[in-house]
């Protein structure tokens, strides 16, 4: 993993972005987990084909790459969601994180957390949020949760059959105080 480096995305990065959400809802098919992301490849889908190109060209948009695996893994911070509760203070909301699959990129989604956590104590910042699925498995609660994070609240998208529960995960990230030195 030495060899895995964070840069700015750019518009260029979204074919690359739309394959890993393509890989990761033929995973999430193949292991029976259809209601978070649907079934159709992502790149098939004007709405995630647009979401996708935005978050590339937004400016903290984030890819991880590795010389043999090329873009392996993708980190959008920014404004919480609308379904989301607001923050009581000042955060580092993780808007999008999507990682690889590939054995040889194993661990891409806790490094790009990392890096989000090094962004926030830059900017002096001591709080970060995360949104996730809460359905199936619970696997990706669980995945946060093991990261450092700590369950905040719990929200719906939608309603009836087409309802996606939801969780807010938050964790505390050290910064120095200037005023200490």
């Amino acid at each position: 993993m030495d060899e895995l480096k964070i840069r700015r995305a750019v518009p260029a990065d979204a074919a690359a972005v739309l394959a890993l959400f393509d890989a990761a809802i033929a995973w999430f098919v193949r292991i029976g987990n259809t209601q978070q992301w649907g079934t159709e490849p992502a790149s098939a889908q004007e709405r995630w084909i647009t979401r996708v190109e935005q978050w590339c060209a937004s400016s903290d948009a984030w890819v991880a790459e590795h010389p043999t695996v090329g873009v392996c893994g993708a980190l959008v911070l920014g404004e919480a969601l609308e379904y989301v509760p607001a923050a009581t203070e000042p955060e580092v909301y993780v808007r999008v994180l999507i990682g690889s699959r590939d054995p040889r990129v194993k661990g891409t989604g806790r490094r790009l957390l990392a890096f989000a956590e090094e962004r926030a104590r830059a900017a002096g910042v001591g709080r970060m949020r995360v949104d996730c699925y809460a359905g199936g498995s619970g696997d990706l609660v669980r995945f946060y949760e093991a990261a450092g994070y700590d369950r905040d609240v719990t929200f719906t998208v939608g309603d009836g059959a087409d309802a996606w529960p939801g969780q807010v995960l938050s964790r505390r990230v050290d910064v120095e105080n200037d005023l200490a030195r």
